[in-house]
C-alpha cells in the first residue's frame, strides 16, 4: 500500500493489494493516504481541481442523529493536525451531547479535509457509540467498577478503540492489552477458565495464582469451573485467607447465568465465614439492569462486553455552513456558523 493521497481516480485505479497481504484492516498509513474514504470524494476533489476550487474556505459542522458520549475527537484531531491551514472545535471527549446539535466543527480550505468525511465520521461515530453504552453502564454501577471486557467482540483492529471509548464513557479498567495503554490505564483481568480446566483444581490455580504473580496483581479467581459457586467461594477463600481480593462469577446461561440470588448466597456465606473483604465481580451478558439488580443483591463489580461492543455507531452528519465566508447550506439545513457554545477550540 502507498502513503501518498488518493485525490484523483488514477491514483485510485492503480492503487493495489498484493496477494499476500495478510490483514483486511487498514494500516495508519492507509487511513491517512484516504484510502478509507469513499470514492465520491475523490471524484469531488477531481471536479473542484479541474475547476480550481479546491483552496475554497468552509465551515463544516458534524452533529448526531442520537443522544450520547463525545468519542475519537483525538483521532479527528491528530488526522487533522497534519493537513495543516485548518481550524478544529469540538466537545471534549467524554462530555454528553443531545440529537443534532454540533459536536464539531472545522474551517479552512476544502481541499485540505473533505477527502476524509468518512474518515472523520468514522472515528466518532463507532467510539461515541461504544462511549455511550459505557455511561450506561456506569450510571448503573454508581460507585462500584466497571471494567471493559468486549474485545473478543470486535475485530482486533478496532479492539484498542473501543475499549479506549468504553474508558472515556466510563470504564474503570479494560482487559484489551493495547486499548488500557492507550486509555492511560494498565490492563485488567486474571485468568481464564481454559487455566482451571487444564489444572483441575480451582483451589490450586488460586494458589499459585498467588505465589508466582506480582504484589500489585489482584487476587480475584473464578470460582465456576467445576463445583458450586458457594462452594468453590469458601474453598478459594480459605486457601488464601486475606490475600484474596474477589472472586468472579461467569456462570454461563446453561446453568442459568449469575442470578442475584446466586450473588446473595455468596455474599452472606463470605461475610459468614468472616471474608468481608472478598468482593463480588460478575461477568456474562451484563447489561445496566442487571448491574441494578446484582448490585443490590452483593455484587461489587462487572465486567461488560456485548452490551458495549452491540451497540449500534451514533450516525454522524457533515453539513458545510459557510463557502468562501458566506452562509451556505444545503435545503433543509439553516445557512451559517450553529451557535454552540460548548465546542472547545483543538487545533
Amino acid at each position: 500500500m502507498t502513503s501518498q493521497k488518493l485525490t484523483t481516480l488514477g491514483a485510485v485505479k492503480d492503487l493495489k493489494i498484493t496477494p499476500t497481504r495478510k490483514f483486511h484492516s487498514a494500516t495508519h498509513e492507509e487511513i491517512a493516504s484516504g484510502a478509507t474514504t469513499d470514492i465520491y470524494f475523490v471524484r469531488t476533489y477531481e471536479i473542484l481541481s479541474h475547476l480550481g476550487n479546491l483552496a475554497t474556505p468552509v465551515t463544516a459542522e458534524i452533529f448526531p442523529r442520537r443522544d450520547g458520549v463525545m468519542a475519537g475527537t483525538r483521532e479527528v484531531v491528530n488526522l487533522l493536525s497534519s493537513q495543516g491551514d485548518l481550524q478544529v472545535w469540538a466537545l471534549a471527549e467524554g462530555e454528553e451531547f443531545v440529537s443534532r446539535e454540533v459536536i464539531m466543527r472545522i474551517e479552512g480550505p476544502y481541499g485540505k479535509f473533505g477527502l476524509y468525511e468518512t474518515v472523520l465520521l468514522g472515528m466518532l461515530a463507532s467510539p461515541s457509540g461504544w462511549a455511550t453504552a459505557a455511561r450506561e453502564c456506569k450510571k448503573a454501577a454508581g460507585d462500584k467498577d466497571l471494567f471493559s471486557f468486549g474485545a473478543r467482540h470486535v475485530h482486533p483492529a478496532v479492539a484498542p478503540v473501543m475499549e479506549r471509548a468504553a474508558l472515556i464513557g466510563g470504564a474503570n479498567g479494560a482487559s484489551c492489552i493495547l486499548g488500557a495503554k492507550i486509555g492511560g490505564r494498565e490492563p485488567s483481568g486474571t485468568v481464564p477458565h481454559a487455566a482451571f480446566m487444564i489444572v483441575g483444581d480451582t483451589v490450586e490455580v488460586a494458589q499459585t495464582y498467588h505465589d508466582v504473580m506480582p504484589a500489585d496483581a489482584p487476587r480475584v479467581i473464578l470460582v465456576d469451573t467445576f463445583k458450586d459457586e458457594a462452594e468453590e467461594t469458601l474453598r478459594v477463600a480459605r486457601a488464601l485467607g486475606s490475600a484474596l481480593d474477589g472472586v468472579r462469577l461467569d456462570t454461563p446461561g446453561e446453568r442459568g447465568g449469575v442470578t442475584p440470588g446466586l450473588v446473595y448466597e455468596i455474599r452472606n456465606r463470605l461475610d459468614q465465614a468472616g471474608f468481608q473483604q472478598v468482593r463480588i465481580l460478575v461477568s456474562g451478558g451484563i447489561t445496566p439492569e442487571r448491574i441494578v439488580q446484582l448490585g443490590k443483591a452483593g455484587a461489587d463489580a462487572f465486567g461488560v462486553g456485548s452490551y458495549i461492543t452491540s451497540t449500534p455507531p451514533i450516525d454522524m452528519t457533515m453539513d458545510l455552513k459557510e463557502v468562501d465566508g458566506k452562509p451556505l447550506a444545503k435545503r433543509g439545513r439553516i445557512p451559517g456558523k450553529t451557535h454552540q457554545p460548548r465546542l472547545q477550540r483543538w487545533l
